[in-house]
C-alpha cells in the first residue's frame, strides 16, 4: 500500500474521530442517557453503539467489542434492555449529542463549515462498502438529522465505526484475541498499560496469560516488552487498518478530502481531547511499566 494513502486513511481517521468522540465524555449524554433507564459509564457505552442492532444479546456485542473483557460487557448486557430499548438509547444519544455539540462549538454549530463538512461526510459514506463492518451497517440503516451539526456527528459515527470494522478484520486476520489486542498494543507503546484493566477490563490473571501466549508466538519477550516481531506484527496490523479504511477516501477524492481536513481543523480544536489519539497527554505517567512485575505481584 502506498504510504501516501496509508496517511490518507489515518489523517482522515483522525478527523473524524475527534468529531465522534464528544459522545463518550458531554455531561449531556450521561444525563440523557440516564434519564433513558440506562445506568453507568459502560451499559451507556455498549448499549447506546450496538443499539442499532437491536437487543441483541451479550455474545453479540462481546464479537463486536472483543477489545474489552467479557466480564465488563455482561455486566450491562443483556440488563441494559431490561432497564431501555434501543430505540430509546438512541433518541437519548441524539437529543444530547445536538445539545452538547452546540454547546461545545457556540457559533461554530451553525458554520457554513459545518454544513460543507457534512455533505462531504455523507458522501463518504455512501462510497464505503458494509460488507464485514457490521456497527457500520447498523449505523447506517438509521436516517440522517436535518440539523448540519448533527448530520455531521451522525457521520463522523459512522465513519469511526467504518474503521472499527477494518480494525476487527486487521486483529482477526492476525490471529489476536480480545486480550492479546490490547497488551500488543500497550506492548509496542501504542497505548497507555492502564488500559488492560481500567478501560479494557482484563483481570492481571487475564493479562498474564495473554502476555504469556504473545511471548509464546515470539511478539513479547520475558519482560513482557515487544520483539522485532511483535513490532512487525502491530505494524502490519496497523497497516491492513488503514488499507481497508482507505477505498472511500479515494473515491470521493483528494480535493473533497482536504478540505474536510480544512474544514474541521478549528472545529475539532475546539473540542476536548480523544483518548485514543492524545493518551500521551491524557496519561502523563505513561511510562510502562515491567509486564513481567506486575503479572507475579
Amino acid at each position: 500500500m502506498a504510504e501516501t494513502t496509508r496517511r490518507r486513511a489515518r489523517q482522515m481517521w483522525e478527523c473524524v474521530e475527534r468529531y465522534h468522540q464528544l459522545c463518550y465524555w458531554a455531561p449531556e449524554v450521561r444525563d440523557s442517557s440516564a434519564a433513558a433507564g440506562l445506568r453507568g459509564f459502560w451499559m451507556n457505552y455498549f448499549a447506546t453503539r450496538v443499539a442499532p442492532l437491536g437487543p441483541v444479546p451479550a455474545g453479540v456485542v462481546e464479537s463486536l467489542f472483543f477489545y474489552y473483557a467479557p466480564a465488563r460487557v455482561r455486566r450491562a448486557i443483556p440488563d441494559a434492555w431490561t432497564f431501555s430499548t434501543p430505540d430509546r438509547a438512541l433518541a437519548a444519544r441524539y437529543d444530547a449529542m445536538d445539545q452538547a455539540l452546540q454547546r461545545e462549538l457556540g457559533e461554530l454549530a451553525s458554520s457554513e463549515a459545518v454544513g460543507r463538512s457534512a455533505e462531504i461526510v455523507r458522501a463518504a459514506c455512501d462510497a464505503a462498502d458494509p460488507v464485514g463492518r457490521v456497527l457500520f451497517a447498523g449505523w447506517s440503516s438509521l436516517d440522517w438529522p436535518d440539523v448540519p451539526h448533527l448530520a455531521l456527528w451522525h457521520g463522523c459515527t459512522l465513519l469511526r465505526e467504518y474503521r472499527s470494522g477494518c480494525h476487527l478484520i486487521a486483529l482477526a486476520a492476525a490471529s489476536l484475541d480480545g486480550c492479546e489486542s490490547v497488551v500488543s498494543q500497550v506492548a509496542v507503546d501504542e497505548a497507555p498499560h492502564e488500559w488492560i484493566q481500567e478501560e479494557a477490563g482484563w483481570t492481571e490473571a487475564e493479562a498474564a496469560a495473554a502476555y504469556e501466549r504473545l511471548r509464546s508466538r515470539g511478539w513479547v519477550d520475558a519482560n513482557g516488552l515487544a520483539t522485532a516481531a511483535g513490532v512487525a506484527g502491530r505494524a502490519d496490523v496497523e497497516a491492513t487498518t488503514d488499507r481497508l479504511d482507505s477505498f472511500h477516501w479515494s473515491a470521493i477524492g483528494d480535493k473533497a478530502a482536504d478540505a474536510l481536513l480544512a474544514d474541521m481543523a478549528p472545529i475539532n480544536a475546539v473540542l476536548p481531547k480523544d483518548d485514543q489519539l492524545d493518551w500521551r497527554e491524557l496519561y502523563p505517567s505513561n511510562a510502562q511499566p515491567d509486564p513481567g512485575a506486575s503479572r507475579t505481584s
